[in-house]
């Protein structure tokens, strides 16, 4: 299955120069103390400021997931960015809007957040600020069967993620399979650098909320679970980013060479 057409969001441009960091890993970022987005994610360090994702992930997309929907015959409206709600009051109806964003580099990195509003421009803007926040690594390797590829482009093992009632459960497809998953699933999973995959989902997927958060945590899975050292090698397991001979992760400007070629 082909990979969808994805609309790339437009990010505000950003000025090293302006930021003035106000957390101590800011000031390291800043100062090209740290140069790399794993060596925070490795140590655990909260990120606490979106610009420290803006400098150390130059090449990162973003995306806003289609989680409403509109008002049409039948339950059979158009899907929309904003999922619309209102509250009943003595004074009339509080409505509120929530975004659902993803931002991702293709190279291992993913981060997933949501933002509301009384407005639809803030929860945007609230839901891309929180995604940067949660900006996670993910392994790649190659665990299919029937696969006989030299670079990791899948999943090394089936994971499984659950919330509410939805179920969401990612296997290891052949180089070639493509991303056979839900269209929203299938943007996420782009962006983390995942070419081919299986899928299964249970409960109510229709609720795309839940949906995308079961999805989040199955990607989550792929780090959290031990594996023995005598399977990394035949799995090809890939942590994070690219890596050069030294096991040093590639740059963003080795990265953006590598997209050129």
């Amino acid at each position: 299955m082909a990979r969808p057409p994805m609309r790339k969001e437009k990010l505000p441009e950003f000025d090293p120069a302006e930021w003035k960091p106000k957390t101590e890993l800011g000031l390291k970022v800043k100062s090209k103390e740290i140069t790399q987005i794993d060596e925070i994610l490795d140590r655990g360090d909260r990120i606490l400021e979106p610009e420290i994702v803006d400098m150390l992930m130059p090449t990162m997309e973003a995306e806003f997931l289609l989680i409403g929907q509109a008002k049409g015959k039948f339950g059979g409206g158009q899907r929309r960015m904003f999922r619309n709600t209102q509250k009943k009051t003595k004074e009339g109806n509080k409505p509120k809007f929530t975004a659902m964003a993803v931002i991702g580099d293709r190279n291992g990195h993913i981060g997933i957040g949501t933002g509301s509003s009384k407005e639809t421009v803030p929860s945007r803007e609230k839901a891309l600020r929180q995604a940067k926040l949660n900006v996670f690594k993910i392994r790649r390797g190659i665990g299919s069967w029937d696969d006989q590829a030299e670079t990791p482009h899948s999943i090394p093992f089936a994971v499984e993620g659950k919330c509410g009632s939805v179920i969401v459960r990612l296997m290891p497809a052949p180089k070639g399979k493509g991303l056979v998953v839900e269209k929203e699933s299938a943007k996420v999973l782009a962006l983390s650098g995942i070419k081919n995959v299986w899928s299964k989902t249970l409960g109510m997927t229709k609720t795309k909320m839940n949906m995308l958060k079961a999805l989040e945590k199955a990607l989550r899975q792929l780090s959290e679970i031990k594996v023995a050292d005598k399977y990394k090698d035949s799995l090809l397991i890939m942590e994070g980013g690219k890596q050069r001979e030294d096991k040093t992760v590639l740059t963003p400007e080795e990265i953006q060479e590598e997209a050129k070629k």
